[in-house]
């Protein structure tokens, strides 16, 4: 028996000169590489001074925390915004001819949703009032019936008329002059309301 123990003693002190602990693995013996050393049952070797907290990943049970998964980025948040936008088609002298409305068709295809569009049509002031009227009348509905034709819903339509009452130009001169100077009285304006989706 006293054999044995002197034995094991030996075998200890042997063990302290060859293994030691580190600061790496506190608490654990490791070799001069800071490898922990293990007993033949693959548990890893404890110095007197160990306690759960020097417990590294895999010995005693401890395995490694797994890697949270990147957050997936937040959802873009969105809100329904009325709107409301304002364009302007001009015509020749005593024309009621449409030019280009894609600006128009293709704004209104940006909407969520298409609340109203208002035409109002406007003439100059040269001719007489009633005949004004008329032509303001037949450009408003030129104006409807080509962005109908476009694809934009009829039924949200409303059209009116001005005539040569609401002038925007100030003009001086005669003939041709005068013509080209009152090109803007010669018009039809176009109020479109609707709902757009916007990021906030």
């Amino acid at each position: 028996m006293k054999k044995f123990a002197i034995a094991a003693g030996l075998t200890l002190a042997m063990g302290a000169s060859i293994a030691q602990a580190h600061e790496v693995n506190a608490g654990y013996v490791t070799t001069s590489d800071d490898t922990i050393w293990r007993t033949s049952y693959g548990e890893c070797w404890h110095t007197g001074f160990w306690t759960e907290s020097d417990a590294v990943v895999g010995c005693d049970g401890k395995v490694a925390a797994a890697e949270a998964e990147p957050a997936a980025p937040a959802e873009p948040m969105y809100a329904m915004v009325e709107e409301t936008k304002k364009f302007a088609l001009y015509f020749d002298f005593d024309s009621t001819k449409v030019g280009d409305v894609s600006n128009i068709v293709n704004y209104i295809g940006t909407l969520s949703s298409l609340k109203e569009v208002d035409l109002v049509g406007h003439a100059d002031p040269i001719g007489s009032e009633d005949y004004n009227r008329d032509l303001s009348k037949r450009r408003a509905e030129a104006v409807g019936k080509t962005l109908a034709d476009a694809g934009v819903d009829a039924s949200k339509m409303s059209i009116s008329y001005l005539g040569e009452s609401a002038p925007i130009a100030n003009c001086t001169g005669r003939g041709a002059e005068l013509i080209a100077c009152l090109r803007p009285d010669r018009r039809v304006d176009v109020e479109i309301i609707g709902t757009k989706r916007v990021q906030q």
